[in-house]
Parts: structure tokens; sequence; C-alpha cells
């Protein structure tokens, strides 16, 4: 019995333990800072936990933003130059020095720790810059606020041209819905591209039309990288200065332009030699030894005219002697000489 008591004891015990681990994991991201105050020059420690395993991080001291509502107007509000980055461990945690520094605008400020790839995932911890200037915060504005409903999908191929270095393009397109409470008027959207780590580069682009609160639209809007571009992209969309989704992009090589480059490399040579062959010949040709071969060539023979009515005369025969008839005696040919010889 007694032991029956102590196990239900340490159940209940146990429990509340059991309760709030599930309730810290749904909470999400988490931000711990090592003091709540800090000088410029000097730093903090900030830890984490609850964030993907092995993600990319940025850590920024950003200004007229509270944990409760973000940062606003995106990382313009931020102390940009003097940011961290770290990389989360197997269990999603990390912890690293960040100096303090003033940020563009005036406090209150909080300490903003987002992913960079993968997965949009962000958190705040509130701190206060000692010495730096607070104002209060703008009254946050009544008017609708987008929301993104279905995944992004890049739509389109790429061409003949863009296997020589064409721009590549493609279409974003999103389903959003109206979640304030008033309209919303031809919004105007940001679409950026980033390459591995490098920040995006923004493009604004505004949709013509007017979302209703909870209304709803598809939305399409041209997507275009620069010139020969070529690797894993990431293409993100915002609204209101905050990311409404990301979507990956892997544009393969441009391998019309090498094997261009390498038919350049074999002809370009090859046409100069030629002609610097050719240019020899023509010097060879034109130099003394070129003259003296050229004054060398067959002659054909002159032609004699003769006067109308001449005959032609045959060569007489040339007289054969005795070696060239070697069947005859001396004795029989001076015989023979000698009859004809005579009268």
């Amino acid at each position: 019995m007694k032991q029956s008591i102590s196990a239900l004891a340490a159940v209940l015990a146990l429990a509340p333990v059991a309760l709030a681990a599930p309730a810290r994991a749904a909470a999400g991201p988490t931000v711990g800072l090592s003091a709540s105050q800090g000088g410029t020059g000097g730093s903090i420690t900030v830890t984490g936990g609850g964030w993907r395993p092995e993600a990319l991080l940025t850590i920024l001291i950003c200004g007229q933003s509270v944990p409760s509502r973000g940062v606003a107007g995106s990382t313009g509000s931020c102390a940009d130059g003097d940011g961290r980055a770290v990389t989360t461990d197997a269990r999603g945690t990390f912890r690293q020095k960040l100096p303090v520094a003033e940020p563009p605008v005036p406090c209150p400020c909080v300490v903003h720790v987002a992913t960079v790839t993968g997965a949009e995932a962000d958190a705040d911890a509130a701190f206060r810059v000692a010495g730096h200037a607070v104002e209060p915060l703008p009254a946050e504005s009544a008017s609708g606020r987008l929301s993104v409903l279905t995944d992004t999908r890049l739509d389109g191929t790429d061409g003949l041209l863009t296997r020589f270095g064409a721009p590549a393009s493609r279409t974003l397109q999103f389903t959003v819905g109206n979640v304030g409470p008033s309209p919303v008027k031809d919004p105007v959207f940001r679409v950026g591209t980033s390459h591995g780590v490098f920040a995006p580069q923004w493009d604004e682009q505004q949709w013509h039309g007017t979302l209703a609160p909870g209304g709803r639209a598809r939305i399409a809007l041209p997507v275009e990288l620069p010139a020969g571009a070529h690797g894993d992209y990431t293409v993100s969309l915002e609204y209101g200065g905050r990311v409404l989704a990301e979507q990956p992009w892997g544009v393969g090589r441009p391998w019309g332009v090498t094997v261009f480059w390498i038919l350049a490399c074999v002809v370009v040579p090859t046409a100069v030699f030629r002609l610097g062959m050719a240019v020899v010949n023509r010097i060879r040709l034109r130099g003394p030894q070129g003259r003296r071969a050229r004054g060398r060539g067959p002659r054909r023979p002159s032609l004699v005219r003769r006067p109308p009515g001449s005959r032609l005369s045959r060569p007489a025969p040339a007289p054969r002697s005795a070696a060239a008839l070697p069947w005859f005696t001396p004795d029989t040919d001076r015989t023979s000489a000698t009859e004809t010889d005579a009268p």
C-alpha cells in the first residue's frame, strides 16, 4: 500500500513537467539575453532554443520595435553592420555573443533573431541600449492585413536563349486573404531574389485590385534573374514590412555559353594561323627567290613564219655506223661501200 502511494505521488510530481514540455515545444523558437540593457561598446550573450536544427540565423538589434509587434519596416530599423550570424546545433539551440550597437531609429529596441533560408521563423527579446533616444511607438493603423493562404508556386520554363545566358524568368503565383478590418486597395508587394546567404535584391510590384475584409485573391507576379545567373536562388515575398512566403528556385548552368567559348578558343587560333601562313606565302613569292623561281618556267618554242608554197623538208637520217650494226664485219662493210660508189 505504501509503495503504491509513493508511486502515485511520483507520477503526480512529474505530471507538471510532462505537461510543460509540450507547451514549450509548441511555443516555437525562443530568445534569451544575458542582460536586459547595455551600452555601446559592450556585448551581451544571446541564447535560443526551439529552432530548426542546423539552421542559419541572423541576430540584430532593432529600434522602434517590441516583441508583441515585431520589427517594423523589415530590417531598415536595425543595426545591420553590427549583426551576427549563427548556426543552430542538432537540438535547435544556439549561443552567440552580440556587440551592443545603436540602431538607426530610436528605442524601444529588441534583439531580433530570424532564419536566413528555409522556413521563415523569428523571435524577439526586449533590450535597452543605454544612452540611446527613446520615443513612443507609432499608432498601429487599422488598415487591412494580407496573409498568404496557399503555398507559393513558380510557373514557367527556360527557353533556348536561357541556355546561352539570357535572363531566366518565372511567374510567382500565390493566394492572399485580407485578415484585417478594412479593405486593401492596390497593394504593393516586394519580390526579392537571393543567392545563397546573400541579402535579397528587392523589386516593388503593385497588384491592381481591392480586397475586402475576409476576401481572397489569386495573384501572379513576374520574377526575373540577371543574365547568366545559375545556382540555387530563393524568391521572397514581402508586404507591410513582413516576409509572407519564400520559394526555392534552382537555375541550371547556361552550357551554351561554355560551348561558345570552347569553339571560340578553337576557331580563332586556327583562323589566325591560316591567315599568318597566307601572309608568309605572299611575302615569299614577292622576294628575289620567288621571282627567280617564276622565271624558270617552261618556254614554248617560237613559231617561224614560212613563205607560201614552200615545203617543210624532213631532216636527213643520221648515217649508220659500224658499231650500230654488229652483225656486219668490217671487210663486208668496206666492199659494199666501194661497189656503191663506182660509176
